[in-house]
Formats: structure tokens, sequence, C-alpha cells
């Protein structure tokens, strides 16, 4: 999934004239501007933006989802967050207001701005929605910067301002907003690089590395942690979780998979710290307590007996090993394994139901160990 790059349209801001008039300039749209600091504006990918803002809390602070696509948060790691999946970009924000292009010229003529060089304006219209011109966007805005001593490089510019318009229902409710902010962040996009095809070793049904790497970062994988995959299968998930900087351990019952996903790993991780171990998910070889976080895709329905167990057993000697060995779990099957989760002394923190295809739904269970 490539990331949506907004359009680095050839304007020419200082030639673009300001259309507003003293009429248009009423104390109701005025009144509709907030100006804001500390506070950064998060760009949202796909369409569940719950699962989105679930993953941006692994790198970012006080998430909040202010209208479909869009969130702001009280702070950010740089780092943590080039490496979402479904978050494209974080931008400091400079106001807030109405999803108008005036009322976004005013913010931004009202705005305090303490930096200086070259700048680029790039408008999105976050899903369609609120039918505003980006394009007039970007000229109307260009031009308040061009009055302000900013020059204009569309190319490498020194700042790049980021314009917002979202409007839509986020929990039964109606959000209209425009962000307006200046780019800090971009995610890195290069999960098409790593399709489960191209590697060394594939088997079907593999999932995608973008979901992969979301259920990772959910599951706090990163640098100084350890990531154990007790179904590890082709390595998918561990995968990830090694390219953001954990050291990983897979285990799976199938001699094939184990030599698979060594062989997947060794290709595709340079430095990273990964072990693969032939084993039983339900009799983990790994002492207590020595993960960070314990991820895997259960087997799905169809697989109605796997090796030597039942479907329900497995998972839920699976659930139980992983609460012996880490504190917190994200886990995905096609259905709820809640009750096995609570069975296995795991709070069901959150649950997702994300549809694949068809009647494919995947449940992505968030686990976090009791005190």
């Amino acid at each position: 999934m490539s990331t949506p790059r907004l359009p680095a349209t050839t304007v020419d801001y200082s030639a673009a004239l300001h259309q507003s008039t003293p009429a248009a300039r009423t104390d109701t749209l005025i009144a509709a501007i907030e100006l804001c600091g500390d506070v950064y504006c998060l760009e949202l990918a796909g369409d569940e933006d719950r699962f989105a803002i679930c993953e941006a809390a692994s790198a970012a602070s006080a998430v909040d989802l202010v209208a479909p696509g869009v969130a702001t948060a009280r702070g950010i790691d740089s780092d943590r967050l080039r490496s979402l999946a479904y978050t494209h970009a974080a931008s400091e924000l400079i106001a807030r207001t109405d999803p108008d292009i005036e009322a976004a010229v005013l913010a931004l003529e009202a705005a305090t701005v303490d930096r200086t060089g070259s700048v680029a304006v790039r408008a999105r219209d976050v899903r369609s929605q609120t039918g505003c011109s980006t394009q007039e966007a970007e000229r109307r805005l260009g031009s308040v910067l061009v009055d302000r001593g900013f020059t204009v490089d569309l190319e490498d510019p020194d700042h790049e301002l980021r314009v917002l318009f979202s409007e839509g229902e986020v929990d039964g409710e109606r959000r209209e907003v425009c962000l307006l902010g200046w780019l800090t962040v971009e995610s890195k996009r290069d999960f098409g690089e790593r399709r489960p095809t191209d590697r060394p070793f594939f088997q079907p049904g593999s999932m995608a590395p973008l979901d992969a790497r979301a259920l990772v970062n959910i599951a706090g994988a990163g640098p100084d942690t350890t990531v154990v995959d007790p179904m590890c299968g082709t390595g998918g998930l561990l995968l990830e979780a090694g390219l953001v900087g954990s050291d990983v351990i897979g285990v799976d019952a199938q001699w094939k998979m184990t030599r698979g996903s060594r062989e997947n790993l060794t290709a595709l991780l340079d430095d990273a710290d990964a072990e693969i171990i032939h084993g039983d998910a339900t009799a983990l070889p790994i002492v207590d307590a020595c993960a960070d976080a314990v991820v895997f895709d259960a087997p799905y329905g169809r697989q109605s007996k796997i090796a030597r167990h039942e479907l329900a057993d497995l998972v839920g000697g699976a659930l139980a090993e992983a609460r012996r060995i880490a504190d917190r779990a994200v886990v995905v099957a096609d259905r709820s394994w809640e009750a096995e989760a609570e069975n296995a002394g795991w709070t069901v923190d959150r649950r997702f139901e994300r549809r694949v295809h068809g009647t494919l739904v995947r449940h992505v269970h968030v686990l976090t160990g009791e005190n």
C-alpha cells in the first residue's frame, strides 16, 4: 500500500490574490479559529481510524481522533512514528478551524510563524468528503506565506505546510475540521518491497507486511525489546518486529515453516537477533518472563485440527504459554478468543474486527497481563 503523496502542484503563490473581503471576515468565522501550540496533528491511513489510533499510541501520547482520518497528539517519538503502518505523517499543529478555505487563510494570517526560508503547501481533502478545492487552498495559503517573506520551493522546501480538511461521523457525532501544521515527520512507506510473494519462502495466506507492522507496533516492538511468535509460519510478524529493532524468537510445529521462516529472516533482516525454534505453541521451550510481547496469527476455523491439538485447545494453550512469558500480547484470529484469553490470565484491552475480504474478518485482540 503506497502513501497517498500530497500533490506537488506547480503554483505561483506570489501571483495568487487574497479573494476575501472585509464582509467575509465575520465574527462568527473568526470565532471558529483556534490557534494551537505544543500539539501535533496525525494523518491516519486506511479507513479504520480506531485501529490506526491504537497503533499510533505506540509512537505518540494523548492521541485523540478529531475527525475521520485525522487525529491530534500531545507528543511524538519521531523515530517510532517513522515505523508506523497506519499513520502517514505528523505535523506541528498551528491552527484548527472549520473545513473552509477562508477560515484556514484567516487562521494562518493570525498565527505566529517563527521560521523562515522556502515553503511548499500541501492540502488534502481527507476521504474527499468536504468538497474543498485543495489547489485553491494551496494557492491561497501559499500567498499568505509569500506575503510573510517565504520563498516557494515545491521540490525541496525548508518547510512544508500541511492543510487537512475533514468531515464525517466519529462515534455517531458529526465532526468538521481543518488542521494546519508544519510537517515534522513522515512514516517510511517501504512495505511494497517486502511482499510475501517476493520472499524466498512463501505460503498462501501470509499476512501483508502493512498489517504485520501495525500488529507488532501495537504489541510494543522496538529497540531493546524481545518479541515472540509461537506460531511463526513464514515469519512475517517476526520480520516486521525485527525491522523496528526487536530481538525476535519464532516457534512453529512444522519443520517446513521453521526452515522457511529462518530463510526469510536471514534474507531480509540485516543485524537483528533472530532465533527460530521447532516446537509446540502450547509448551514453549522458552523460560518464564523472557519476552516483552507475544504476537501470533492463530489458525483459522477451516483448520479444525492442527498437529496433535483441536483448535480451541491449541489457541487456549498458546494463550496460557504467552501469559507465562510476557505481559503483553496481540493475537489475530478469525473469531473472538476473549474467553480463552481471560481464562489464561489476560485482560482484553481492546478487540478490533477488520474485514479482509468476502466473509473473512480478522479479530485483533490486544491483551495485557493482570496486575
